[in-house]
């Protein structure tokens, strides 16, 4: 049996897959089998996640008894097909009529090794490039504050003299480096290393007789946009509190906008109106949570980022990686790391690690470190203990709909009572149900369902059903992009009757203050937002955090899934779940294939 007909045989590859195999075979009968596979295989690693797929370890991507081809007898079809391109120089672009390419040993298709390569091509630009005005390089690679910003600088990061404070070597970094990543798990200071960051290079160009740095706050996501922009407002009114002067704080942005909107959608176009001849309007680009962007917005990302532009990323390498093609925060951080003596790969990298917030009603930190580590045993040790405030682990517990029925709608029923929709989006996140999984008994689907079931007393089964679900009170959950709406995968809304009885969804605008109502028939594709699963959940927190583990484990499972679902909680974590899936889970890495690291470094 050919090597296709028995990935067919399996049910492993998707039907776009093997139709793209098939087209090929169309095209030239004579193709390899091999390459045909190959080419459904590339398929579905992006689908997967990764850029591409290693023909010498393809069991990673197909669990599935197949009995593979040799290796090196698989690189040589590869090689001598016209469908696939071997480049040999560099980073040169692929032809525009190969489909394939093999190359750092991976087999990509075309368009996601053309981004990655730009990708790459655009951070070596933009870390290139030096500052106007830059501090001169100080021992251990640490920079010198320049004499006249050493009063503010001392001002804003008192514990700077011991050489051991990050906050301070983050920000000083940035006025030298014009590509900054700096990374740390929730409660690190990240957002008010990067305010006090801001200030610097603000009185940075005052000093210089510059004109104030336009600077750009963005995520992902508009809630993670927004939980920037109101950390950045909290930290300015801090800075003031020390006596920083007004009008330096004033210069710093009070709003974030997601990336699409940042780079400017254009309805029913995958392009933007923001790229490399088109760039954005900005001195300093600030990126959070930027371990959820895939490499096609990445790489359109960092086009558009001008000439002797500051890039700041800012995210959590522990976190999962982008639920699309691509792990490029880490493939970033390993060749930062990689590259930090020979300056290859000219980027600055700075890791917090001390933790500045904790909830006063949480104590996360000792279970994040376990789990961070895939330590299980100390994981089930502290969460049998009961030992850790805010945290509570119902062990063999996988339906807390039926065991808290009443505490959870205790939440979800006050939706209904509330009439202005920032107020409802405002409450809708005080808790949310998290799953690894979206189908099945305990995936976010059927979890919805049921939620639905019990807030409306809806009969299952009953005529029309999808539309008896929209009803006052509903939260939705936006699972695909929208240019034409400017709704984007991740989003969450509510359903509320307005005084006129006309149902409405409503979504954050620019203006957290001001949402925006959409007509519900009107929406892209959709959710109920009740439960989520974790990836969908990245960029968000939420007072109170349910964490539903399914009951038998599942490939989607790894420590980073977990350590993920943990830290979205503000004040109160439940896990619920069995011991044997959570130790095997943790055992689990949520690895991803790319060359990133390879062409960076």
């Amino acid at each position: 049996m050919s090597l296709l007909k028995a990935l067919t045989s399996a049910g492993a590859l998707r039907t776009l897959d093997h139709a793209l195999a098939e087209s090929l075979r169309r095209l030239d009968p004579d193709t390899p089998d091999a390459v045909l596979a190959a080419a459904a295989l590339a398929s579905l690693a992006v689908a997967e996640g990764h850029a591409g797929f290693d023909p010498a370890e393809p069991q990673r991507l197909i669990e599935a008894p197949i009995d593979w081809p040799a290796p090196d007898a698989w690189r040589q079809a590869l090689e001598f097909s016209r469908w696939v391109a071997c480049p040999q120089a560099g980073d040169a672009e692929s032809p525009a009529d190969a489909l394939l390419v093999f190359e750092h040993g991976l087999v990509y298709l075309r368009r996601y090794r053309e981004y990655e390569r730009r990708l790459a091509e655009g951070l070596r630009r933009i870390g290139s490039a030096t500052p106007h005005v830059a501090a001169e390089e100080g021992k251990a690679g640490q920079a010198q504050v320049p004499d006249h910003l050493a009063p503010l600088f001392a001002r804003l990061f008192p514990d700077a003299a011991s050489g051991e404070d990050m906050q301070s070597r983050a920000a000083a970094a940035a006025l030298r480096h014009s590509l900054l990543l700096v990374t740390g798990g929730p409660g690190t200071g990240k957002t008010t290393t990067i305010t006090r960051m801001l200030v610097l290079l603000a009185a940075q160009a005052r000093e210089a007789g510059a004109a104030p740095p336009r600077i750009a706050l963005a995520a992902p996501t508009g809630r993670a946009a927004e939980r920037m922009a109101e950390s950045v407002r909290h930290a300015v009114q801090a800075l003031r509190a020390l006596g920083v002067d007004e009008a330096l704080c004033a210069q710093l942005p009070t709003a974030g906008t997601t990336l699409h909107r940042l780079l400017g959608t254009i309805p029913d176009s995958p392009t933007f109106r923001h790229h490399a001849d088109n760039p954005l309007p900005f001195d300093v680009v600030v990126v959070d949570e930027a371990s959820m962007i895939d490499l096609p917005l990445m790489a359109k990302l960092v086009e558009a980022v001008p000439d002797g532009a500051r890039l700041v990323l800012l995210g959590d390498p522990d976190q999962l990686p982008s639920v699309e093609a691509g792990d490029v925060l880490a493939g970033i951080l390993r060749a930062a790391e990689a590259s930090k003596d020979s300056g290859n790969f000219p980027a600055r990298h700075v890791h917090l690690t001390r933790g500045y917030r904790q909830s006063a009603g949480l104590d996360l930190a000792p279970l994040a470190a376990a789990v961070r580590e895939g330590d299980a045993e100390t994981a089930l040790s502290l969460l049998r203990s009961g030992s850790l405030s805010g945290v509570h682990f119902h062990e063999g517990n996988a339906d807390p709909l039926r065991t808290h029925r009443d505490e959870l709608l205790a939440h979800w029923q006050p939706l209904a009572e509330v009439d202005d929709p920032a107020e409802a989006l405002a409450l809708a996140n005080k808790l949310r149900i998290l799953t690894a999984v979206r189908e099945g008994p305990h995936g976010a689907r059927s979890l919805n369902s049921r939620i639905e079931e019990m807030l409306t007393g809806a009969r299952s089964g009953a005529p029309n059903a999808s539309a008896s679900r929209y009803f006052h009170g509903r939260l939705l959950l936006i699972t695909e992009n929208s240019y034409r709406h400017r709704l984007f995968n991740g989003d969450i809304g509510i359903c509320l009757r307005g005084e006129s009885g006309t149902l409405m969804a409503w979504f954050p605008g620019d203006d957290a203050r001001a949402p925006r109502p959409f007509h519900p028939a009107t929406l892209p594709a959709h959710d109920s937002a009740f439960a989520m699963t974790v990836h969908k959940a990245q960029g968000s927190e939420f007072d109170e955090v349910w964490l539903v583990l399914p009951e038998r484990f599942s490939r989607v499972l790894s420590r980073e899934l977990v350590y993920t679902g943990m830290t979205r909680a503000r004040t109160v974590l439940s896990l619920a779940g069995s011991a044997v899936v959570l130790t095997a889970a943790m055992a689990r890495h949520a690895e991803r294939w790319s060359g990133l690291m390879k062409r960076l470094s």
